[in-house]
Formats: structure tokens, sequence, C-alpha cells
């Protein structure tokens, strides 16, 4: 690395530290949320029993796939910034949907507040949106 022509490496904000830590928790916890309501599947009648299992399943998929983004984010990624973004737009979909179609109200309900959380924290600080250049 040349000095004269490398920036020099930016200290993350504490902000973003915060995310990195929101975003892991909303990925482990989504995972594990979509877990819950694939095996609340055995509860459900017949003819949702496909339904909640998608769901259950798709939850899963996109809490692994948002906590797989937290490195990106981490180092200063827009990409990654725009992925958590995505992932969890569709997250709250899928958790309008939980909430629907089985018992798990409460938990889907504090998910997305830490989702929106998230987002508002990835979004809203000039210091965050400074950091997310590269």
């Amino acid at each position: 690395m040349d000095p004269v022509t490398e920036p020099p490496p930016q200290k993350r904000p504490v902000v973003v530290s915060i995310v990195v830590v929101l975003v892991v928790l909303s990925g482990l916890s989504n995972a594990l949320l979509g877990l819950t309501v694939l095996l609340s599947r055995y509860q459900v009648p017949d003819g949702d029993v496909l339904v909640v299992s998608l769901i259950g399943a798709g939850v899963i998929l996109f809490g692994l796939l948002t906590l797989a983004v937290a490195g990106g984010i981490r180092r200063g990624s827009r990409g990654a910034r725009l992925l958590v973004t995505i992932y969890l737009g569709i997250q709250l979909a899928l958790h309008v949907v939980t909430a629907l179609t089985t018992a798990w109200d409460w938990a889907v309900f504090v998910q997305a507040v830490v989702e929106l959380l998230v987002l508002v924290a990835v979004w809203a600080p000039p210091s965050s949106r400074r950091f997310f250049t590269r």
C-alpha cells in the first residue's frame, strides 16, 4: 500500500458497530423463528401445512442470508447495505404473512421492530452514510 495514493482507513462509527451486532442478532433470531414456524406446521390444519412450511423455510433462508451480509456491513460495503435492506424488506413481508397464518404474533412483532431499527440505523445517521462509500 502506497501511503500517498491510498486514503487512510476510515474508522467505523459506533452506529455501524451497533448495526453489525443488530444484523447478526436479527439473522440468528430469524433463523430460530423460521425453525419454530416450520415446526409449527404440525399444529395447523392440513390445508395450511404447505404454506406454513414455505413461510418457515423462507424466514430461515433470509435470516441466514442476513447473517452472511453482516461482514460486508462491518467493512462498509454499499452492496452489503443494499442487500441487507432488501433481505430485511422481504423478511418484514414474511413476518406479516407469518402473523396472519400462525400463532407466533408476539415473536414476529419483536423481530419486525428489531429489523426496522436496523434499517433506520443503516440509512439514517450521517456518520453511517459517510462510512458506506465503498
